[in-house]
This record gives C-alpha cells, structure tokens and sequence, in this order.
C-alpha cells in the first residue's frame, strides 16, 4: 500500500473511531505531520490531503466505509470490528491491512508491506 493511501486510512480511521476533531495526523515511520481537512460523520467521508494533494470521499453504512483515493486513483474499503479495530483492503494496491485505533493513537498492519505502522491524530 503507498505511503500516502497507508496515512488517509489511518486519519480517517481514528477521526470515524474516535469521533476526534483532527487536522493532521503524525506519520511514526517518516517522523512528520500531514495535514489534512475535511469531514468525517456517520454517513460520508470527504476529506482533502494536503500533502499528497488528493481528496478522498466515500460513504460509510453502519460499520463499513468504502472510499476512493483520487491520489491513487482506487477505492479503499474499511470495516470496524469492534473495540476500535478494523480491517480493509486497497484496491490499487491489491493488498489487506488490519489495524487498531486507541484514543488517539492508530496501529495498522500493512500485508503488503509486511509489517507494522503507527500514526497519531
């Protein structure tokens, strides 16, 4: 999964989880902020990422969010699990990722990469 789409799904994770207001969130592995705004509710997700340069919409139906990273020109689809964990798929990458949102902390497993990532709203 890229960098940037790895990031959005972390933000929009946290911000759908935890119902925190947030304008960045803190990438652990490249060691900085990315900015980001927008909205994330109930029903819809439109969020702009400053950094990549892209916006990322969706609709989101009970526990599912199914999102389009314009970026990456695919759609992302992302299931809570309960107890802040979730689990989705990338499109345009073709891989899986599971993860867990805590606070404002976010964990997410990257299968395509093959290993761990943390971010921070």
């Amino acid at each position: 999964m890229r960098a940037d789409v790895r990031r959005a799904v972390a933000y929009i994770a946290a911000r759908a989880s935890s119902g925190i207001a947030s304008s960045s969130v803190y990438d652990f592995d490249a060691q900085r902020y990315a900015n980001f705004s927008g909205e994330v509710s109930d029903t819809s997700v439109s969020v702009l990422d400053f950094d990549a340069r892209c916006h990322i919409s969706g609709s989101r139906s009970g526990d599912s969010l199914s999102l389009y990273h314009f970026g990456a020109g695919g759609h992302v689809n992302l299931t809570f699990t309960g107890g802040g964990s979730f689990s989705g798929y990338d499109f345009s990458s073709n891989s899986h990722f599971n993860g867990n949102v805590s606070g404002k902390s976010v964990s997410l497993y990257d299968f395509g990469e093959g290993r761990h990532f943390t971010y921070s709203i």
